[in-house]
């Protein structure tokens, strides 16, 4: 299959192992956001899809998937790890053509994804309970059982891993997923598919049906026999996902982006420093909910940071995804692009300086979804560029005067996921990690993501941990069984 073509063709979803035909849903044109064209058509499920995929996923919890040994489990994951491997340039070229991603970034992500598959292999056989001593009459212990039919609701910005850490830890536990993958970038998942088809994924084990989130998501979020969401996307989506759950009262996790801040103190090495600011403030054009968009900065070494990242701004070569030069491509979809440049006018208007950028890329790339890299200086911590997560290459940089400035500003919004500081003090890299309201705190590296590390957010900006043994908790339930071992029970109400 040559997903370099002009036209891929993926219009059928993946139901109870087979390959079948939307009942109501579409077939409908995926966008190349790099050429503003048509690249690739895919199958659209509606409501009637999504009971069927959740059938399926019922019906395999009740086969012989719910017999398999951990041992079993894991060598499938070890299978699916081994066909990622062989077919990562297939993949990698698909997502990049899907959501704009550069190819060689694609690549690294991609060909990161047998080592995600390998962890939750070798978790399989961690999820197990405990024998809790009570008194010598009882034997009491806790077993891990699976949490049953898993929804997977998956963002648009990079695909594949967000659907990895999904299925990794829902076969690790012994759960049946349907995942459904955002309507703008429907095709690199159902590519997936067919390797956990080849790796020997049960019938029905793993559904994916790829539709309209107002319509298949919102059906798959309400549904009565899904027993957890997993959902990687915008909060208001999440909380209105939570509405739909309460009634069946589902296992939830989310994770809901953030607006990072990214912190350098005056005795940080500012060359290294600035490296990782340019780096997380533009990579993925700005698409990820990891990067350090409000960078915090010394007043000291406000000025001279300010106009160093202005400088390697309009020096990123911006382009599209396919050209080894390319250091930024364009942005996913056509509605983030337009989202993106309403806050770069917003920055203007709010006050804020525009150091570099400020807009959308014309002459040989105007019909791609192309922006420059923008840097707002002298934002203050009420703007609404420095509250609202953006999406995009825009970063703003707000000084500060000590450290508990710094912090204060810093945990001033409603987010709470990553952070970043740099600083050369020990003692004061410590309390950074401390007092910063973040799920994840780096100091003097960013965007240090693995597999084995625990990655989720507080406040809005999610529920729950992917990554790392925590991420079993949210796939399992807990069951407590007390057995007697006196083969009596004494009647209470004799004499």
């Amino acid at each position: 299959m040559d997903v370099r073509t002009d036209r891929f063709r993926s219009e059928k979803l993946f139901i109870g192992g087979e390959w079948v035909d939307p009942v109501d849903g579409e077939i409908v044109s995926s966008i190349d956001p790099a050429t503003g064209g048509a690249w690739a058509t895919a199958a659209l499920g509606g409501k009637a899809d999504i009971d069927r995929a959740v059938d399926a996923a019922q019906a395999a919890l009740r086969g012989p998937w719910a017999r398999w040994s951990v041992t079993e489990r894991s060598n499938l994951l070890r299978r699916i790890a081994q066909l990622c491997t062989e077919n990562v340039e297939e993949l990698a070229a698909c997502e990049s053509r899907d959501n704009g991603m550069l190819l060689k970034d694609a690549r690294a992500s991609i060909g990161n994804l047998a080592t995600w598959f390998n962890y939750f292999a070798s978790l399989a056989d961690t999820g197990c309970g405990r024998q809790i001593p009570l008194d010598p009459s009882v034997h009491a212990f806790t077993q891990k059982v699976p949490v049953g039919v898993v929804g997977a609701i998956v963002a648009w910005n990079t695909p594949l891993l967000n659907t990895t850490w999904k299925i990794g830890p829902a076969l690790a536990t012994g759960c049946a997923i349907v995942i459904k993958p955002a309507e703008q970038t429907p095709v690199s998942t159902m590519l997936l598919g067919r390797i956990l088809e080849k790796a020997g994924v049960p019938a029905g084990v793993v559904n994916i049906v790829p539709g309209i989130g107002r319509d298949a998501g919102a059906h798959l979020a309400a549904h009565e026999r899904v027993n957890k969401i997993a959902f990687t996307g915008e909060h208001r989506t999440a909380q209105e996902i939570m509405r739909q759950a309460a009634a069946s009262m589902k296992r939830l996790s989310f994770e809901c982006g953030g607006k990072a801040p990214h912190i350098i103190f005056d005795d940080a090495r500012l060359d290294q420093a600035l490296n990782a600011v340019t780096a997380s403030g533009f990579a993925l054009c700005g698409q990820s909910c990891a990067l350090g968009s409000r960078i915090l900065v010394h007043r000291s070494v406000y000025q001279t940071v300010v106009d160093e990242l202005a400088r390697r701004a309009t020096r990123i070569r911006v382009g599209r995804p396919d050209q080894a030069d390319t250091q930024m491509g364009p942005q996913a979809h056509e509605a983030q692009l337009k989202k993106t440049l309403s806050y770069m006018e917003l920055g203007q208007n709010e006050g804020a300086r525009l150091a570099a950028g400020g807009a959308r890329l014309e002459g040989d790339l105007a019909d791609g979804y192309f922006v420059k890299p923008t840097v707002f200086a002298d934002v203050s911590r009420d703007m609404r560029i420095a509250q609202e997560e953006i999406f995009g290459p825009v970063v703003g940089v707000i000084p500060f005067d000590d450290e508990d400035e710094a912090v204060e500003i810093a945990n001033s919004t409603q987010y709470g996921l990553v952070a970043g500081a740099w600083t050369e003090n020990l003692g004061r890299a410590h309390r950074m990690v401390q007092r910063i309201r973040a799920g994840v705190v780096w100091v003097n590296t960013y965007r240090y993501v693995r597999w084995s590390l625990p990655y989720g957010g507080l406040g809005i900006s999610g529920l729950g941990r992917e990554n790392g043994p925590d991420a079993l908790d949210a796939y399992q339930e807990t069951k407590t069984a007390v057995m007697n071992l006196t083969s009596t029970f004494p009647d209470p109400y004799s004499a």
